[in-house]
């Protein structure tokens, strides 16, 4: 790999991952790390994370340099060297499942099954937790009718299809 963006991002993921906090890569870059490969530039680096685990995110990356961005029940997002990183943070619900911690959509579901059994994505020798790939192809899917206002993104479109050819190689449902 070549490219000093895509050297410079898989850095800040190791890092992260090397804080011992359980987190999940989600968008572009999970996609890359369960298929294996880069498939194109990513703009940031986005992953979940459960809300009590905020601080324990926050304290060690600010340390590192990161200038916080924003941190509030829903979103914590940091930015270092041009590079942002964004957690949504999640938290469980009565029932076990998956919910937005915070914000105006606080304990609204994500879908079932995005963090759990998941089998982490994995790039040369990085290996990574990642959310499912169905997941993945639902909220592409729905961001625009979830958030309306927020049109479907060319990139979602054809992150959407790589993914759904992927798994119909894997013969996975």
């Amino acid at each position: 790999m070549n490219d000093p963006r895509a050297r410079r991002q898989l850095a800040m993921i190791a890092e992260v991952l090397g804080l011992g906090v359980e987190v999940w890569l989600r968008g572009g870059w999970a996609m890359d790390f369960w298929l294996g490969r880069i498939t194109r530039a990513h703009e940031d680096i986005d992953w979940f994370a459960r809300s009590r685990d905020a601080g324990r995110l926050t304290g060690p990356l600010v340390a590192r340099g990161y200038e916080v961005l924003r941190a509030d029940g829903q979103q914590l997002d940091l930015v270092r060297d041009g590079e942002e990183l964004s957690f949504a943070l999640v938290d469980r619900d009565g029932a076990g499942r998956i919910v937005v911690a915070g914000g105006p959509w606080a304990g609204t579901p994500w879908p079932a099954g995005m963090l759990d059994g998941a089998e982490p994505g994995r790039l040369g020798a990085l290996e990574c937790p990642v959310v499912s790939p169905a997941a993945q192809i639902e909220i592409k899917r729905m961001t625009p009718v979830w958030i309306p206002g927020r049109p479907r993104r060319p990139k979602d479109a054809a992150d959407a299809a790589l993914l759904e050819a992927a798994l119909a190689a894997r013969g996975a449902p």
